[in-house]
Parts: C-alpha cells; structure tokens; sequence
C-alpha cells in the first residue's frame, strides 16, 4: 500500500489538481487554460473546506482521467495514490463506498490501457477501505478489469485467499454466487486450472438451495458446464453433484435430462450403464466435446473403485468382465488404478483376486456418512475391547505377582 508524504504545505489534494488540469487544458492557450485551472482549484478549496470529499473525488477524477495517456505510470500512481486516499478522509462509510465507486468506474473505463497499473491502482484502494462491502466491491471490479485487460494471472494467486477473505466481507448469498462464477471462468481459461475451475464451479451452484424454478434456471447452463467438465477431466473421480438442486432440475429437464443421466452413469452406475449411453447418444457427447475412448477409459476407472467400494476382495473374472477387458488386462487396470489413488490394494496371482484395503468413492453423500459413521462405531468398539482385555490382563498378572510374595 502507498504512503503519502507531504513534501510542500500546499495540500496534496490542490497539488493533483493544479497539475492534472494545467496538463489537461495545456493546448488551449495561456487565455483559456488559466480561467479554468483558477476555476477547478477554487472548486477542489470549496470542497475541502466544506468537507465535501466525495464531490471532490469527482472533480479531481475529471481531470485524471483526461491526463491518463499523457504522464508517465509512475505520475498516474502518484496522482492515484492521493485520490485513492480521500476514502480514508471521509467519517461515513457509505460515502466511502461511493468514492471507491468513482474510482473503480473510472480506473475500469479503458481495460485495455496500461492495465496492469490501472489494476494496482484498484488494490490501493482496496487496502485502503474499512468497510468490508467496499472492499468486496472494489475487489470484483479488480477482477472484471483483469478480464477486461487480460492480466488475470495479477489476480489468480488472490484465489487462495478466497475462503479466509469472505469471512471478512460478509457478504450475501447472491454476492457469493457472482464472485464464485466469476472466478470459475477466469480459471477456466488458464491453464491447468481446470480443477480449480471446477472447484468454484461446483462453490457457485451449492448456492441454490430452496429457491423456486425461476431463479434455479439460473444455474442450469452452469449445471451442464460441471457435468461436462467432470465427465471430461481425466484426474477426476470424485463429486457431488448428484446431490445439489441446481443440477438435480436437470434429470426431467427436456433439453438436459441426457446430460443429468450421463453424470449419474458416471457417479452410480458401471460401464455397461456408459456403453449403452453412446450408442443411442453419441450424437450429445460430439456436441459437448466429449471423446467417447477418453469416457470409456474413465468410466473402467470409476468402474473399478465401484467394485472396490462393494467388495473387500475382488475375482479377476469380475474385473475383466465389468470393465470388458481381457484376461491379461486386468492387473494392468488394477496398477492404473492405484497409480491414480482410486484403489489401495494388494494383488493375489495365486488365488486372482484383488484384496482392497481403500477406495475413492464416487460420491460422498448421506449414505457416505452412514457407512464412515458405521465403520468408526466398530473400530472404537475394537479398540475398547483392546483395552479392556489388556487391562484385565494386567490385573491378572499383578494378582499372580502378589500371590508370589505371599
């Protein structure tokens, strides 16, 4: 963050407008220039006097914006810098939120020049705002600007943040669904961040919950968009989208209700469910850029921690019949994968089969939670009856010393 320092007793205000204006009105003539430059610095005096500072926010941003190609990018963060600073002048929090409007209307109008500065400007100000709305406001103007002037990768590392930085803000559920939207998109086109993308994807469309049908057919474009992308992600095994309404509005939807039945084919089903798919829709996966080698290679995957999450021992035969493969491919899969964390297990070539010790499940929802709680219910009993029988040992053993004595 700037700081400014105060190196003439003019103040810092009067200067950014003497100078921003003498170089505005610098090719009209000593005769008309001067009238003007008296005029603007009596203005910007009457606005400090009368404590007006979002007034003069925007008399001095009239005069910047004009001056922008003009001066070096060192000047314009300069000049910035003291406009920016008005914000931390002004005892409401509502006319702060006004002034940082100015500001990022103007520093947003012309993305395209020197947009990298323009995006510095925005987090100087950013910095310098108290009120938690505000600074979420400049902040989704900082990400348009990146769109706008392609320098998105300034504002990637910032996503990190995300999590910790909605806690400051406190903002509402239709705020939450713009900013996670947003930067599903930026993400999207970067690259190598499909799962990123996704990940805010999947943020934004958690959103909708309980609204009505109108306001549910907001998210369906994006609905599709997740399908796709998880159906498309080669290091993807594991969603729930199934259990979102946003995505559930397409199951009886006359545009999407194939789209929906595909992700359950993916999330519930087995290969044969994904075979029979495509040779009645192989048609729809052309139009969503899905490649039906690439389908039929996850879904054997997906196929696999199936049979791994319903069997703690799992025969060749079975394997090779479910994923429709032959004999001598079966240990091949099985390797792949373990290779892409879906299985933890240990291969018997002696007796063919598969004794699995882990598995990623598809879907993580209530029934899930039912069988972990399940599960935990058993090992602490386990562990309880561990305890027990060491302790009894143990009053055992110090009895027997005891009678030794004796």
């Amino acid at each position: 963050m700037a700081t400014i320092v105060i190196t003439s007793e003019e103040d810092p205000c009067l200067t950014i407008v003497r100078f921003t204006s003498e170089l505005a009105w610098a090719d009209a003539g000593p005769e008309v220039a001067e009238p003007e430059i008296t005029r603007l610095l009596m203005e910007a005096q009457q606005c400090i006097v009368m404590v007006q500072w979002s007034e003069l926010a925007s008399l001095m941003l009239t005069s910047s914006d004009l001056v922008f190609p003009k001066v070096s990018e060192k000047d314009l963060e300069c000049i910035f810098t003291i406009i920016c600073n008005l914000v931390t002048k002004s005892e409401s929090l509502d006319e702060a939120l006004e002034i940082a409007k100015l500001i990022s209307a103007k520093i947003t109008q012309q993305p395209t020049d020197k947009p990298t500065l323009r995006l510095k400007i925005l987090f100087n100000l950013y910095n310098l705002l108290e009120n938690p709305y505000s600074k979420f406001y400049v902040y989704m103007q900082a990400l348009k600007l990146a769109v706008e002037g392609k320098v998105t990768e300034n504002v990637i590392p910032s996503f990190k943040k995300i999590d910790s930085l909605l806690k400051e803000w406190y903002i509402g559920t239709l705020d939450q669904r713009e900013l996670f939207l947003t930067i599903s998109n930026i993400l999207k086109e970067s690259k190598g961040l499909a799962k990123d993308s996704f990940y805010f994807l999947t943020k934004y469309l958690a959103t909708f919950s309980g609204e009505d049908a109108y306001v549910m057919g907001e998210a369906k474009e994006e609905a599709v968009r997740a399908i796709v992308e998880f159906v498309k992600a080669p290091d993807m095994f594991q969603c729930d989208l199934l259990d979102m309404p946003s995505v559930g509005q397409l199951e009886n939807d006359d545009t999407y209700a194939s789209v929906y039945h595909l992700l359950r084919i993916f999330l519930a089903l087995r290969l044969d469910a994904y075979m029979d798919f495509h040779a009645a829709n192989s048609e729809l996966l052309k139009t969503y850029g899905l490649v039906h080698e690439d389908c039929i290679l996850k879904m054997r995957l997906m196929s696999l921690a199936d049979l791994g999450s319903e069997n703690s021992e799992i025969p060749y035969a079975l394997i090779r019949d479910t994923l429709q493969i032959t004999d001598d491919e079966v240990e091949l899969w099985v390797v792949k994968a373990i290779t892409d964390k879906l299985l933890d297990c240990k291969m018997d070539q002696m007796n063919h089969t598969v004794v699995v010790s882990r598995c990623t499940e598809r879907m993580f929802g209530l029934y899930q939670w039912e069988t972990l709680r399940s599960k935990l219910a058993t090992w602490r009993g386990n562990i309880a009856n561990v305890i027990s029988t060491i302790q009894a040992n143990k009053v055992a053993e110090d009895g027997s010393r005891a009678t030794v004595k004796v």
